[in-house]
C-alpha cells in the first residue's frame, strides 16, 4: 500500500485498512497539539509546536489509511487549577488558566479534527498513563505497539513513551519530525534518551513507506 497520499484520502481508505489487518494491533497517540501550546502567544507555547502541524497532520491521515486506531490526547484543567501540578497552580487565577475546560486555549489546533469513532483521553499530568485509563483501553483495543507524534519531547512526549515501554508496549515509535520542543537542541537530547530504551525514532518519510 502507498501511504504517501493528500490527506483526504485518509478517510476513504479506512476500512479498506482494517480489513487487512495489517496494522489493528497500532495506535497512533497525538499529544498536546492545542492552542495553548501550539499557538504563538499561548500561555504554554511550544516554539517548535507550530512548524510540525503539517506533519502531525500528514501522520494522522497515514494512520487512517492504514486503520490504526488515533487517540487524542490532551490536557484540560478545572478553571481553578485544583487538578494542576503544584508548580503550575498560580497560572490559574479568577477561573482562567491554561487549557482550561472548555476553553478555546484547550481546541485542537486548526487542521487538527477528531473524526467519528476516534477517542479522546484527557490527561492531567504529563505522561498520558498517569492517572487516566489508556493502558487498560488500549489492552482492550488489542493493542500492542505505539506511535507518537506532538508536543513536547522532554515533558509530555518523554514521560508518555517512557511509561509504554515500562509498560511493555513493543515497538514504541517516535517520529522524529512530528514531535518538538522549546528548541531542537532539547528535542535531539530527549529524542536520544528515548533511543537509549529502545525506542524507534523514524522520520515521517520513514515511518510513511514501512510495511509493517
Amino acid at each position: 500500500m502507498d501511504d504517501n497520499f493528500a490527506p483526504g484520502e485518509a478517510v476513504d481508505g479506512l476500512m479498506a485498512a482494517r480489513e487487512a489487518g495489517k496494522w489493528n494491533e497500532t495506535a497512533m497517540l497525538v499529544i498536546d497539539m492545542q492552542n495553548d501550546f501550539i499557538l504563538p502567544g499561548g500561555p504554554m507555547h511550544v516554539a517548535g509546536g507550530q512548524a510540525i502541524v503539517p506533519e502531525v497532520i500528514h501522520a494522522v491521515s497515514v494512520a487512517r489509511h492504514r486503520g490504526i486506531s488515533v487517540i487524542w490526547v490532551v490536557r484540560e484543567h478545572d478553571p481553578y487549577g485544583r487538578d494542576v501540578e503544584q508548580f503550575r497552580r498560580h497560572l490559574y487565577a479568577n477561573g482562567k488558566g491554561p487549557t482550561m475546560r472548555g476553553s478555546t486555549g484547550a481546541d485542537l489546533v486548526d487542521g487538527l479534527t477528531p473524526v467519528e469513532g476516534e477517542y479522546k483521553l484527557v490527561k492531567t499530568r504529563f505522561s498520558a498513563f498517569f492517572d487516566t485509563h489508556l493502558n487498560s483501553l488500549l489492552r482492550s483495543l488489542g493493542i500492542k505497539s505505539l506511535v507518537v507524534v506532538g508536543v513536547q519531547t522532554p515533558n509530555c512526549i518523554r514521560q508518555t513513551v517512557f511509561d509504554a515501554v515500562a509498560l511493555n508496549y513493543e515497538p514504541v515509535s517516535v517520529i522524529v519530525d512530528a514531535t518538538a520542543a522549546a528548541n531542537s537542541e532539547v528535542h535531539t537530547a530527549n529524542i536520544q534518551d528515548m533511543q537509549n530504551i529502545g525506542v524507534s525514532t523514524p522520520t515521517l518519510q520513514e515511518w510513511c513507506s514501512a510495511d509493517a
